[in-house]
């Protein structure tokens, strides 16, 4: 396996490929991955003053018959770029080395023990067909503020009660615009009426007053739209 040290727009000392050459254990990176054929190292120089602390930077880069690995890193002086690039790239092999080790080791699991290790699994029946579970038969029922959720559907629903003193439009949009809201939701002083004044557009506002009706019994209803129509 060949090494190879190269600089981008700066010069490489002899002392620093040795180093380089000491610190790639080759012995150590074949056994993680026996199919590497060269190692390439690639030294650049940031000369921004405001970068000093990550001035040097090193990538390794690692070509084998399987995928490229690469690993970077940048600090002060090169021999400490060196250190952390090697350590991301052992990181990176080690964790390849042992993908590959539990694919072949024997750790993988018959599928007739798969239901007896991994909980929650479906089983299959003689001809194929998956058995229902108990927890699959019963639909969960869930209490959300003063609403029943059956199952595990997208509702949210978030339930606030505040306490509010009737105020006039005037204060509403006062209000609102302290808050920084789009809408602001308060009781009319003059009509004692749920109101929502809203912001629609450029400088424009608009007020919706809610109010029962007498006719509608028992059918539910309600005053729902876009706020800025």
């Amino acid at each position: 396996m060949d090494i190879v040290v190269k600089g981008r727009k700066t010069e490489v000392p002899e002392r620093f490929r040795k180093h380089v050459a000491e610190k790639l254990k080759l012995e150590k990176i074949q056994k993680l991955d026996g199919k590497v054929i060269s190692l390439d190292v690639e030294v650049s120089k940031e000369h921004n003053p405001r970068q000093a602390d990550r001035s040097d930077r090193v990538e390794i880069t690692l070509h084998s018959r399987g995928p490229v690995i690469r690993a970077e890193a940048s600090a002060a002086d090169p021999y400490a770029a060196l250190d952390l690039a090697t350590g991301k790239l052992e990181a990176r092999l080690r964790k390849q080395h042992d993908k590959r080790h539990n694919r072949r080791g024997t750790g993988r699991l018959s599928a007739a023990e798969v239901a007896d290790t991994v909980p929650g699994v479906a089983q299959l029946s003689a001809d194929g067909t998956v058995i229902p579970t108990e927890a699959e038969d019963a639909v969960p029922t869930t209490r959300i503020g003063s609403l029943e959720v059956q199952g595990e559907g997208p509702l949210v629903v978030r339930e606030k009660t505040h306490t509010a003193a009737p105020m006039t439009l005037d204060q509403a949009l006062y209000e609102m615009e302290l808050v920084g809201h789009d809408f602001y939701l308060f009781v009319d002083s003059e009509t004692k009426q749920p109101s929502v004044v809203y912001r629609r557009h450029a400088y424009d506002y608009g007020v919706i007053h809610l109010e029962s009706d007498p006719l509608a019994g028992a059918e539910p209803g309600g005053a729902g739209g876009a706020l800025g129509g």
